[in-house]
């Protein structure tokens, strides 16, 4: 199957809001990363989710492992221009915000910290359309 790279590319990506909303996501990720690794109890607390005991940290350096490997791999994808693939993780990743929102919500989480999570699902999708949107117009 052979696709063009016509129809995969974006001619200017940083006159591209998608890919800009793509960015700023996954450098909040990151930050986010560096933040559960500094301090896992206030991050934890954030995130909706506090720890019982300090002991259970272990979940929040796996969330960060994970907030790491998105934000890295989205930026690896944008520096590559390989905004179809971006799209598409984009939307599969969208699982995950979906997840921490169900898990906020079973927790008792702040309605305030729900909504975050909930947020966090309506933006990645609107970054995805974004992205469609512009790569179907080129």
């Amino acid at each position: 199957m052979t696709i063009t790279t016509q129809e995969l590319s974006i001619s200017n990506p940083w006159r591209s809001v998608g890919v800009w909303m793509a960015t700023l996501l996954a450098l909040s990720q990151l930050a986010n990363a560096i933040r559960a690794v500094l301090n896992p109890a206030g991050f934890a607390s954030n995130l909706g989710l506090p720890l019982e005991v300090q002991a259970d940290a272990g979940f929040v350096f796996v969330y960060a492992l994970r907030a790491t490997f998105l934000g890295l791999f989205a930026l690896f994808l944008i520096a590559r221009r390989e905004f179809a693939v971006l799209k598409w993780f984009a939307l599969l990743a969208v699982l995950m915000p979906l997840g921490d929102f169900v898990l906020t919500c079973r927790a008792g989480a702040p309605p305030g910290t729900v909504a975050r999570h909930a947020g966090y699902v309506a933006y990645i999708l609107v970054t995805a359309g974004l992205l469609h949107r512009q790569l179907s117009t080129r």
